[in-house]
This record gives C-alpha cells, structure tokens and sequence, in this order.
C-alpha cells in the first residue's frame, strides 16, 4: 500500500512537473499543440519511462497535459508546496532563453520580446546600443529580489519587469 501511494506521488509530482514546464516552454508557440518531447530533455523523456508509450499514448498524455495544465495551473503555483519549490529554484538559477529576432539594444523605455513567450519591460533607466540577431539572454533576480535580463553576448544587464 505505501508503494502505490509513493508511486502515486511519483507520478503527480512528474505530471506535475510537466505542466509546470508547459507554462515555461520556450519552445511552443501559439500555433503548435503542446508536446512533452519538447517540454523534456531527451534524458528527462527517458527517465520517466515515456518512450515506451505508443503515439496515441503519447498524444493521450499531451491532449491531458493541456487540460490539466489549462484547469489547475494557476492553482498549483499557488498552493502546492512542490510546484511552489520548483518555481523557487527556477526564480535562483534564472532562466536562459533569446530575444525574438533582431536586437537593437536598450534606450530607457524597451519591450523585450523572448522566444520562450515571455514579454518583459525595461524597469531601470540606460542606454544600450548593440545590434544581434536573436542573441542569448539570462534572467535571473538580483540580490534585491529584482528581476535583471542580461544579453550575455554584451555581457550586460538591464533591469526588467514582465508583462507577457
């Protein structure tokens, strides 16, 4: 009976992680169905033994991860204690992702658009000139608990709010 109730646990808390990752996945966009090969590394795919899932288990399990995700999200990321830990580690570790196409740095007053979805504001004031397609960025908070996105190319910071 313990085993079942830890398996049990188990897999809410690996379904759990999924649609967690849903909400974070950069690499969905409005177009695309959600895909847990996506959400997952290849290692991560593995682990939790989805491989071994048929194409219409695979596509069950997407079809599901979308109505959990839609249903309960919000509420998980308020009131579950490991969704909750997970967003803590996430919020210290920062978050890599690119912007959107060309850059043109920052002037006081930028939108940042992201691929992983995300739209965040310039919160602080500065200027930036640099130009890159799609260059690599971080966001992480700073010691103050504020959010900074660095364009690591540049190997600069700006502070940011996020809207989107």
């Amino acid at each position: 009976m313990v085993s079942m109730s830890f398996s049990r646990t188990c897999k809410l808390a690996v379904y759990t992680s999924l649609a967690f990752g849903l909400l974070l996945a950069s690499t969905l966009t409005a177009e695309e169905p959600p895909d847990v090969r996506a959400l997952m590394t290849a290692d991560e795919f593995k682990a939790a033994g989805l491989e071994r899932l048929s194409p219409s288990e695979l596509e069950a399990l997407n079809r599901w991860l979308l109505r959990h995700t839609a249903r309960q999200a919000s509420e998980l990321r308020q009131h579950n204690e490991l969704v909750s830990e997970e967003i803590r580690k996430v919020e210290q570790e920062g978050v890599r992702t690119r912007i959107a196409g060309e850059f043109h740095g920052w002037d006081g007053d930028t939108i940042f658009r992201l691929e992983n979805g995300q739209v965040w504001k310039q919160r602080l004031p500065g200027n930036l000139h640099y130009r890159a397609s799609a260059p690599e960025v971080e966001l992480s908070k700073n010691f103050m608990g504020y959010w900074m996105l660095r364009v690591l190319e540049a190997d600069r910071a700006v502070g940011v709010t996020r809207i989107d």
